[in-house]
């Protein structure tokens, strides 16, 4: 049926003749036979190649190839090897006389340089065969070559073994992408975008819509980007993400909503932040936790690289309490073991002065931490390292308690503690010998922030000696759900701010709290962590005009008429509601083991928000600003000094 459509369209149309028409209807006959089977993608099609330098192979032999790519490596002015971004093949320079000019080319031009090459693929002499080299087996006789551009002496070689300060791989950008990892994290990602574009839109039905970049200011969050308008006094905010965009698609009707977006926050220097970063947007009508949940899962199966193994569903899950309790944290990495343990019951009658003066309040617990074979790998060092951190930022005491310890490392305190509890403390904590126990006391929150950090402490000095703990081949997912819906406002403890943010809705059962006791309520909110990093959050939406507008205004305090278009949508039949958005950059990050998220961005900014390469953010002659109604009020010179160490030409930048 395909075959006599396509022949009557040959018919109908007049067609264009010649190699350009081979290939537009020879590129459309297979994409229609093609249409129902799994593509193979032509590398070479549309341009002067015909094949790329990773791809050939013995069952190429004989053939007749054209090349291009950049000179990686010359050998005795004999062979050389050519790379492309598929991979590197290795190219026999001509010796004779009669193709001087090819040699003369080959063999002139500087590495790095960028040339075509055509010949014939012929077998590696015996024992020439290269079994690390995908293209190991043959190389290119070349009969021509074409210098198709010359490259300077380059600030640092392209190769991936090569140690560069990475200030110098973001001025030179445009270099660091010709990296072999680079090119596997810019395509693995690429190849999972376009899989859950695929799970999204072809399997389950959402529609792709772009929402704006100009927007206005939006309550409480993370400060936004300002952009001047022409008009006097009136400003656009980069969005922070499409939040209010999407909840009005579904006032809309539009029932399922994706979008590869482009996000922006004002966030200053942090390390594990962009200024501009990329998430998965993701809305659905009609739906309830339990389906967001089941529907990330799927995703991730779908889009998971094969060679990452597995994803097992469903994912676990934990209580926001139960993640501080056991963890210390909301996004605990559960790869190792070291949970947290509340001792209070055993030290209620403990002659042990801190842990008496902390149970002596009313908040006041125990609590308890075995590290596995910490006192067979950790330093006096390594202990005064874990004390004074605890000191310098919790301003708490952690006790180390080594129980069989063949080292007589106890301080009289923890002595005294193992006379009182002995073996009973070692069967509540599982302890081994050659464990170590870290005991604090204090409120529950602070005890369990401070183990939390020290849990993930120990394991760095227990991996700096050996030992195993967070295998980067495993993946462990974990939701976080009932989260508080408010939390004390920073600097102002007497108010409340969204944890989340102000369109979350309240748990049903704690909505008869919002009145008299907000701060008990919990949120219909949930995280998606992997590893210890939080990849994803989202939450079930207020779709109530009233309940929405009680909480900006009441609960909140926020200035209601920055909303009113929302508020508005909310009393025209919204339905109920609820989405997700998946840190892209950060999933990129974890599932190609990048140390960094710049790592998995092709062109990121610095720890700074500077661009290294273009020298952004970058000055606007006053002439430029006029339409905009803006002036800049420069700094003194005391403030200018402070800010020099921002320039983005600073070795710190």
């Amino acid at each position: 049926m395909v075959s006599c459509w396509l022949n009557r369209l040959n018919w109908e149309l007049a067609a264009p003749t010649g190699r350009i028409a081979q290939l537009i209807w020879g590129s459309l006959s297979r994409n229609l036979v093609l249409s129902t089977q799994r593509r193979i993608p032509e590398f070479s099609s549309f341009i002067a190649r015909t094949n790329t330098c990773g791809e050939l192979r013995s069952s190429h032999l004989g053939q007749e190839v054209t090349l291009c790519g950049w000179i990686q490596y010359r050998r005795q002015n004999i062979f050389l090897v050519l790379r492309d971004s598929h991979g590197l093949v290795q190219v026999v320079i001509p010796q004779d006389e009669s193709a001087a000019s090819v040699k003369k080319i080959l063999c002139e031009a500087p590495m790095e340089s960028v040339v075509q090459v055509s010949g014939t693929v012929i077998s590696r002499p015996p024992g020439q065969e290269n079994p690390k080299m995908p293209t190991g087996d043959i190389e290119i006789k070349v009969k021509t070559a074409q210098l198709l551009n010359s490259c300077k002496k380059l600030p640092f070689e392209i190769k991936d073994f090569v140690k560069k300060t990475e200030a110098l791989r973001l001025q030179y950008r445009y270099l660091d992408l010709r990296s072999f990892q680079m090119q596997y994290n810019l395509r693995l990602r690429s190849q999972m975008v376009m899989k859950m574009r695929d799970y999204l839109c072809n399997l389950h039905g959402f529609v792709d819509v772009e929402t704006p970049t100009l927007f206005k200011r939006t309550p409480g969050g993370a400060k936004e980007f300002v952009i001047p308008s022409r008009e006097p006094g009136r400003f656009y905010s980069l969005p922070q993400s499409p939040q209010q965009f999407k909840q009005l698609l579904m006032v809309g009707g539009l029932d399922r909503y994706f979008q590869v977006a482009r996000c922006y926050r004002d966030e200053g220097s942090r390390p594990d932040r962009q200024p501009e970063f990329t998430q998965i947007d993701i809305e659905m009508s009609f739906v309830d936790q339990t389906g967001i949940r089941s529907l990330v899962e799927g995703l991730l199966q779908y889009s998971w690289p094969s060679d990452k193994g597995p994803v097992g569903v469903p994912f676990p899950s934990l209580t926001f309490a139960e993640a501080l309790a056991s963890y210390g944290t909301d996004k605990p990495d559960t790869r190792f073991g070291m949970k947290i343990v509340d001792l209070s019951d055993a030290f209620r009658d403990t002659e042990a002065g801190f842990l008496q003066e902390a149970l002596g309040t009313a908040q006041g617990t125990v609590k308890a931490m075995c590290v596995s074979d910490g006192a067979k790998f950790l330093t006096r060092k390594d202990i005064e390292h874990i004390r004074k951190f605890a000191a310098d930022h919790f301003n708490q005491e952690v006790l180390p308690v080594f129980p069989k310890a063949n080292r007589n490392w106890n301080s009289p305190v923890a002595k005294l503690i193992m006379e009182e509890q002995g073996s009973g403390l070692m069967r509540r904590m599982q302890a081994q010998e050659g464990d170590m126990l870290l005991l604090t006391a204090g409120e529950h929150s602070r005890a369990c922030s401070l183990l939390g950090q020290l849990r993930l402490e120990c394991a760095d000095l227990l991996e700096a000696r050996g030992v195993v703990l967070r295998d980067p081949a495993r993946f462990s997912f974990l939701w976080v759900v009932d989260f508080p819906l408010f939390l004390p406002k920073e600097g102002h403890p007497g108010e409340l701010e969204s944890a989340h943010h102000p369109f979350t809705a309240p748990h049903p059962s704690d909505i008869h709290l919002l009145s008299a006791e907000p701060e008990k309520v919990r949120s219909q909110h949930y995280d998606l962590v992997l590893n210890g990093s939080e990849i994803g959050g989202g939450s079930i939406r207020i779709h109530d005009a009233r309940l929405q507008r009680h909480i900006l205004e009441t609960v909140l305090k926020e200035d209601v008429t920055l909303l009113s278009h929302l508020l508005q949508a909310l009393d025209y039949g919204a339905p109920p509601h609820g989405g997700i958005a998946l840190g892209l950059d950060r999933l990129m990050c974890l599932v190609t083991g990048a140390p960094s998220i710049r790592d998995v961005i092709a062109f990121p900014k610095s720890f700074r928000g500077h661009d290294l390469m273009s020298n952004a953010p970058d000055f606007i002659p006053p002439e430029e600003l006029k339409p905009y109604h803006i002036q800049v009020a420069w700094p003194t010179d005391s403030e200018a000094e402070k800010s020099s160490m921002n320039d983005p030409r600073h070795p710190e930048s």
